[in-house]
């Protein structure tokens, strides 16, 4: 069921000293960039292999992101994995006794399908399932800033 290793969130206080420290530490260029609404979040990604980091902030201080960072401070916030069919993935492990944060699938960034499973039920680790949509820009240039695409 799952097929790769879409991405590894981490939450920031501050996205812009995110992005210049893996800059220039790692020489790692943004590939794309987001401003969810619903979610109240901006993500970046920077491509990893076939993977990507993900650097999240929240947008807004009721957002779940800006309560974890509240909670723990910055770091590992979920871990994101491809698979073919987000309902199908979803309904199994829900089946195999997890439980799903998103009661369905929804609109995820850069056009994917995601649905959550609680850490609660995945040894408290948050997992994302992803369904990949139409590929982000090539890697050196920036996708454009999608607003509440989610």
């Amino acid at each position: 069921m799952l097929s790769a290793l879409d991405h590894v969130g981490i939450a920031v206080a501050d996205l812009e000293a995110a992005i210049a420290f893996y800059s220039s530490a790692f020489s790692a260029a943004v590939v794309h960039r987001e401003r969810v609404e619903p979610d109240g979040v901006e993500e970046v990604l920077i491509a990893v292999g076939e993977s990507y980091l993900q650097l999240l902030t929240p947008t807004r201080p009721d957002s779940p992101l800006a309560r974890f960072l509240e909670r723990r401070g910055e770091g590992l916030h979920h871990v994101g994995y491809r698979v073919e069919d987000c309902a199908a993935a979803l309904a199994q492990a829900v089946a195999a006794g997890a439980e799903a944060s998103d009661s369905a699938p929804r609109p995820g960034s850069r056009q994917t399908t995601v649905a959550f499973v609680h850490p609660r039920s995945a040894f408290g680790t948050l997992v994302e399932l992803v369904e990949e949509g139409p590929p982000p820009a090539a890697p050196g240039q920036v996708g454009h800033v999608a607003e509440g695409s989610r």
